[in-house]
């Protein structure tokens, strides 16, 4: 199938929320990492949303060139082509994106949707996300509202982050105190100021504990509860149930039972990133310490350029990812969901 269109995508966060189960979103920085999660998709019969951050687009640009918008432009236009040959629909996101990269990444990313959207294309990529936790909040719905605007105009959704979210991600470090915990009041100003989809659509992550990185199970407390009780504020106001989209960040370690908890309460999308970095990487270290003397050229030999051949290690990092993500689309529940 081809990478999901907007009327596509639209169903899809539908669907999840009425469902109760969540897409995992994956972030990629290079096409074998694209692959990897395309293939999980596919072996999950489930249909998926993949991502770039900041970091990852100036990666895919070249290391010497470090050019978000090149990047991430050449990232989509790769995914666009190879996506067509899985069964499932993918939607293309772009990851946290802060106050200062907003004009060198956010931004030009969606005028090139928006002159797609004009000439009669898709856009480039289905929603962009604009992390506005370092800012006051006022500042925050501030800028969303103008970012949602654009948006609604190449037929993106916009995700927005109201709340903190602990530990460290692509040079963005928050501490692990109480600003971690979206309140109710936040969650109202964010409607008053966004509304609920006449604007424009949008996802919103609230915070309820998350923290990014690698933690074990109690280090930080998930209160997915706190999720639940803004979509009550929310739906009494406004007279509509569960009206929000949520978005979980910063998963890693969290127990099946808190995040299922959260997919009840209206999580339809769940970032997965440090997971599948990992699951990439572990079987690669395996290649490499059994077969050190085949990818090196050990005591004047020649090694083994069956074993050295990035394809052999990359297959194998591949399978890995790929298997992390079936694990993923399990525990959201996306399993077998696919849209026909």
């Amino acid at each position: 199938m081809p990478i999901a269109s907007p009327e596509a995508y639209a169903e899809m966060l539908d669907r999840a929320k009425a469902g109760r189960f969540a897409y995992p979103a994956i972030n990629v920085t290079s096409s074998q990492t694209l692959n990897a999660a395309l293939k999980g998709f596919a072996d999950a019969e489930s249909d998926g949303i993949v991502q770039v951050s900041t970091g990852g687009a100036e990666y895919l640009s070249g290391p010497s060139i470090k050019d978000m918008v090149t990047g991430a432009a050449a990232f989509a236009a790769y995914a666009h082509e190879v996506a067509k040959n899985y069964p499932v629909n993918i939607a293309l996101h772009t990851d946290h994106c802060p106050k200062d990269k907003l004009d060198k990444f956010v931004r030009p990313l969606m005028g090139i949707s928006q002159e797609r959207v004009r000439n009669g294309q898709e856009p480039l990529f289905q929603s962009h996300m604009w992390d506005g936790s370092a800012v006051p909040v006022a500042e925050n719905l501030e800028i969303a509202e103008q970012l949602l605007t654009e948006a609604a105009k190449g037929k993106i959704v916009l995700e927005i982050e109201v709340g903190v979210v602990g530990g460290e991600e692509d040079g963005v470090e928050n501490a692990i105190n109480e600003k971690l915990y979206t309140t109710v009041e936040d969650g109202l100003a964010m409607v008053e100021a966004l509304g609920l989809g006449e604007k424009g659509r949008y996802m919103a992550a609230l915070t309820f504990g998350n923290v990014h990185g690698v933690y074990k199970p109690g280090n930080v407390k998930l209160r997915p509860q706190v999720l639940h009780d803004i979509q009550v504020a929310v739906g009494a106001k406004y007279g509509k149930d569960k009206p929000l989209s949520l978005v979980f960040h910063g998963g890693s370690g969290s127990l099946l039972s808190e995040i299922r908890e959260a997919l009840d309460y209206g999580v339809v999308k769940m970032n997965i990133d440090t997971d599948t970095q990992y699951c990439f990487t572990r079987p690669v270290a395996d290649h490499m310490f059994r077969n050190y003397d085949g990818v090196l050229k050990v005591d004047g030999e020649v090694g083994n350029k069956k074993m050295y051949d990035p394809r052999v290690w990359g297959k194998a990092a591949e399978a890995g990812m790929a298997a992390r993500v079936v694990e993923a689309c399990e525990a959201l529940r996306s399993t077998g969901t696919k849209m026909k």
